[in-house]
């Protein structure tokens, strides 16, 4: 018997997909990631993707985005730990046009 999370990467690979299933995955671990270390920005930001070592960030408000950034070298140094994470270096935050 195989675990699921096991078999994900194989599958992934076998239909083409390992870049969705890399995205899917930095994407939960900056949820996680913001969950624990921004607690009152949790719910209001995404990731939305890496360019080089820069993580982009979409916030929901400007307060949102000011929290974020009061954050940014500890959201960045746990990302750059975390299983699921990447080489981040810095965040770049854009506030979210309404």
């Amino acid at each position: 018997m195989s675990r699921i999370g096991d078999l994900m990467p194989v599958a992934a690979a076998h239909l083409g997909l390992q870049d969705e299933l890399r995205r899917a995955r930095l994407l939960a671990t900056f949820e996680a990631i913001v969950a624990e270390l921004a607690p009152a920005a949790h719910g209001a930001c995404r990731a939305i993707r890496m360019e080089g070592e820069t993580l982009l960030v979409e916030a929901d408000a400007p307060i949102v985005g000011q929290e974020l950034l009061l954050h940014a070298d500890e959201l960045a140094a746990a990302f750059r730990r975390a299983p699921g994470g990447a080489d981040v270096r810095q965040l770049r935050v854009t506030v979210r046009r309404r």
